[in-house]
């Protein structure tokens, strides 16, 4: 919350499966345009909000296996729980608000009664979420039966029924819409409320999202068709809702340049020789940086000096480099390396994701960064912490210092550059 001293630019509020995150995409392409976009151009002024109906568990195995940035809040549990940052930090006045009128016990109690009713994993049976499978056909009956128990039992639930098959009973406050509301309000108080707000879902549990006030909406093409059906029949004249022609990821990337959010070409989307920005951010540096030995890495640009050259010209010559290893170079001999790797990683689904790019300026044309970086090659990942001093000079950046920590420690196979 208290990253960003000034109202957020863009503060993007997305849901994950099938959302931001493509499970029919085993490249994950639209996935890394996303994160490309967002660090170099976002990062530095915006927030970046994932709003789940995973639980904790699951959300962090999702983490460990799609190459997903970090978000400023983490909304889980269908908006049952709020947590800050990349440490998780609950939000416990949330919980102080969901906490009205809830008696988990009732609800195992009466929902025990129901046969057609299928309780998910423990995983997902959360302080202020109690979950279920039923099916299509079934879910109806069972949700118009349980409501008027409830309510005779004095309970302030909501049955919220997604995917064809999950059905959630959560606080009458809680749910996606909820959350975000309360996250709004919150801003406001602090005085710093978002610039615009982008909500972006794929099924039923993301509808409250569109609800929010003054917040900007997409579907993406992929929609299914309860959240669709939602639309035709309470927003389909809404300006500020989009149903988009792009899947998950470009989905949300076309909403930018649909409502004139900010920018929506991501760097991965810019060819080699248009992608050198006059006077750029740091973060921006970061990433074009990266992008350009992943693609010196998969033979994607051609092998010349010129190329090379151009590299040394944006290193210090008195520079130095620390591998997470801990073996200490001059900065040119990092060069000298990327020289003699050209098309190591060609064929093999290789990609380099710069995350949570930060800032800092500590001098009249001098920039301490620090950021995550991971390197996947097909299954495998390695990441490490990257600390940099970058030297600003007239319109460009040089690097006069770069330092890499271990985030998880290689197997056998070291190819972290």
């Amino acid at each position: 919350m208290d990253r960003l001293k000034s109202p957020a630019r863009l503060m993007i509020v997305s849901d994950l499966d099938h959302t931001m995150v493509d499970h029919h995409d085993p490249e994950n392409t639209s996935l890394f345009r996303f994160n490309t976009l967002w660090e170099a151009h976002y990062r530095h002024d915006s927030l970046l909000v994932f709003s789940t109906g995973r639980s904790p568990t699951l959300y962090k195995q999702l983490r460990k296996e799609k190459p997903m940035i970090t978000p400023d809040i983490t909304i889980m549990s269908v908006g049952t729980e709020i947590t800050y940052g990349k440490s998780m930090v609950p939000d416990d006045g949330w919980v102080h608000v969901l906490n009205q009128k809830w008696n988990r016990d009732i609800i195992i109690e009466e929902t025990s009664k129901f046969p057609e009713l299928t309780r998910q994993a423990e995983t997902e049976q959360r302080p202020h979420k109690v979950s279920f499978y039923v099916k299509k056909d079934k879910a109806k009956d069972v949700t118009n039966s349980l409501s008027k128990i409830f309510e005779e039992r004095g309970l302030d639930v909501k049955i919220i029924y997604s995917g064809g098959i999950d059905l959630d009973i959560l606080p009458k406050g809680a749910g996606k819409g909820q959350a975000l509301a309360y996250l709004l309000k919150k801003f406001e108080a602090n005085g710093k409320p978002p610039v615009n707000t982008l909500a972006c879902g794929d099924s039923g549990n993301d509808a409250d999202l569109f609800t929010v006030p003054g917040v900007y909406g997409v579907m993406v093409s992929n929609a299914q068709e309860e959240l669709l059906q939602w639309h035709a029949e309470n927003a389909k004249d809404n300006p500020k809702i989009l149903h988009a022609s792009e899947r998950c990821a470009s989905g949300i990337i076309q909403a930018l340049g649909h409502f004139n959010l900010g920018p929506n070409l991501s760097p991965r989307d810019i060819p080699d020789h248009e992608n050198n920005v006059i006077n750029p951010l740091p973060g921006h540096e970061i990433v074009n940086f990266n992008l350009l030995v992943e693609k010196w890495r998969r033979a994607e640009v051609e092998k010349s000096d010129l190329f090379i050259a151009g590299l040394e010209a944006l290193t210090c010559p008195s520079g130095f480099f620390i591998h997470p290893s801990g073996t200490e170079h001059g900065i040119k001999e990092y060069v000298s390396v990327l020289r003699k790797v050209y098309g190591d990683r060609q064929g093999k689904q290789y990609r380099i994701l710069v995350d949570n790019v930060l800032a800092t300026q500590i001098g009249s044309d001098t920039w301490l960064l620090t950021f995550d970086k991971w390197e996947y090659s097909g299954e495998e990942r390695e990441g490490c912490v990257v600390t940099s001093i970058l030297k600003k000079d007239s319109d460009w950046f040089s690097w006069v210092h770069v330092h890499q920590t271990w985030l998880e420690q290689p197997g056998k196979n070291e190819w972290i550059l």
